[in-house]
């Protein structure tokens, strides 16, 4: 019986990486344009880490993160999230002691059991930036410019901001109660996860996805019409900010995060091609996260993108690196001097594919269209013996003759600039 993957856990293939590598290349780009730098975390933490950031009301504790008892018997758990990890390093390595503004971005794989389908897996990839130490919207602000101009740089222009803010402590409770109030005449239409999110956290009922929860919902009191006067003008100081910007938003007063750290500002990048899924990314403010997790009392704002979610937007578009030339051979003394000569260019930057099998040249060819080379040339006696040859751009058939030399062949195939 064959050995396959474990369900929900998948295989990146080539002709797919290439379309990651360039979402994580741009990333980096964006990211560290805005002067953000790349920290790398565990992809197993303790168990209390994510209880006391996350929630342990939220659906990802109590029913989807990956959490086992190792040989020392201590709770461990594959990281459902990133944020929390990045600010447990922030803290344990005391980077707020260096510069309480920190701005870090980082990049992995993320654990959650849940039902998979397309676009979600209970092995997904993230890609997120924290920035920490401010309070002003303008960091909000910077945040949401740098997501946008992400999806603007790799050449989407479907996913759409939506913003809205979640308030904070102070003026929170209030709306709970409202919207707890609104929701006891509509129990009996709530789903069964809502019943219980009505006890636990209510403001989750708005995020449900069932379509009677979204109708029971739908008349649902707004949460900015229960900011404090704080709250208030930062959420006006933001919208400001991208106005001046020119960043395009809507403001999604049901908009609530899955997670209990997020204050203030929250917002998503949405797109109507995913079917249900329909968030792309999506982030917030979390002002009280690092004191809760025994760092000092400063401020953060953040998000997360799914790469597999920004993978489907891209479709079918190739980003598969093609050779510069294929090299194809009469024989075996020819292969020798091909070799050599294939070790040279990919020394110099040029991607050279060789005949390995000493098959015909015919079939040599073939495999030449089928790597959609973009040049070719074949190497025999004549051309050992004069040094010469003429390579064929194969995109239409013309023929050019030049040295068989490293720096003439660069020159050629257009890296003359390397």
């Amino acid at each position: 019986m064959a050995i396959t993957a474990v369900k929900g856990f998948n295989d990146i293939l080539p002709d797919e990486s290439g379309r990651w590598q360039y979402i994580e290349q741009t990333a980096r780009r964006v990211f560290e344009l805005n002067g953000f730098g790349e920290i790398r975390v565990p992809v197993m933490e303790k168990t209390e880490l994510f209880c006391r950031s996350i929630g342990d009301a939220t659906d990802i504790v109590e029913k989807e993160m990956y959490t086992f008892t190792d040989k020392g018997e201590n709770s461990v758990t594959l990281r459902p999230e990133g944020t929390a990890g990045v600010m447990r390093a922030f803290i344990e390595h005391k980077l707020y002691a260096q510069d309480p503004i920190a701005k870090l971005y980082y990049l992995g794989p993320m654990f959650r059991y849940e039902r998979p389908q397309k676009g979600r897996y209970r092995q997904f990839h993230q890609i997120g930036a924290e920035i920490t130490g401010v309070n002003e919207p303008l960091a909000d602000a910077q945040v949401l410019n740098m997501l946008t101009t992400f999806f603007r740089e790799i050449g989407l222009t479907e996913p759409t901001l939506q913003i809205n803010s979640l308030g904070c402590p102070e003026c929170r409770p209030g709306y709970r109660a409202a919207l707890r109030s609104f929701l006891e005449e509509r129990m009996e239409h709530l789903c069964e996860d809502c019943k219980r999110r009505f006890v636990t956290n209510p403001l989750r009922t708005l995020d449900c996805k069932v379509p009677g929860c979204i109708e029971a919902t739908s008349g649902a009191p707004s949460v900015l019409e229960h900011l404090c006067s704080a709250c208030d003008d930062h959420f006006s100081s933001v919208r400001r900010y991208l106005d001046l910007s020119s960043t395009p938003y809507s403001i999604n007063f049901r908009m609530v995060r899955g997670l209990d750290y997020y204050t203030r500002t929250t917002f998503e990048m949405v797109t109507g091609l995913l079917g249900s899924q329909s968030a792309v990314a999506a982030g917030g403010r979390y002002d009280g996260l690092i004191s809760q997790l025994g760092g000092p009392s400063i401020p953060g704002i953040g998000f997360a993108m799914g790469l597999e979610r920004v993978a489907l937007l891209l479709g079918s578009q190739k980003f598969v690196s093609l050779p510069d030339l294929f090299i194809a051979t009469m024989g075996g003394a020819e292969r020798d001097v091909a070799f050599r000569l294939m070790d040279g260019l990919l020394k110099s930057g040029v991607r050279v594919e060789l005949d390995y099998e000493g098959k015909s040249l015919k079939s040599q060819m073939r495999r030449a269209d089928k790597l959609k080379a973009r040049y070719s040339v074949v190497i025999g006696g004549n051309e050992v013996t004069s040094g010469r040859a003429s390579f064929k751009r194969m995109a239409d058939g013309i023929q050019t003759d030049s040295a068989l030399t490293v720096a003439d062949i660069r020159s050629l195939v257009g890296k003359s600039d390397l």
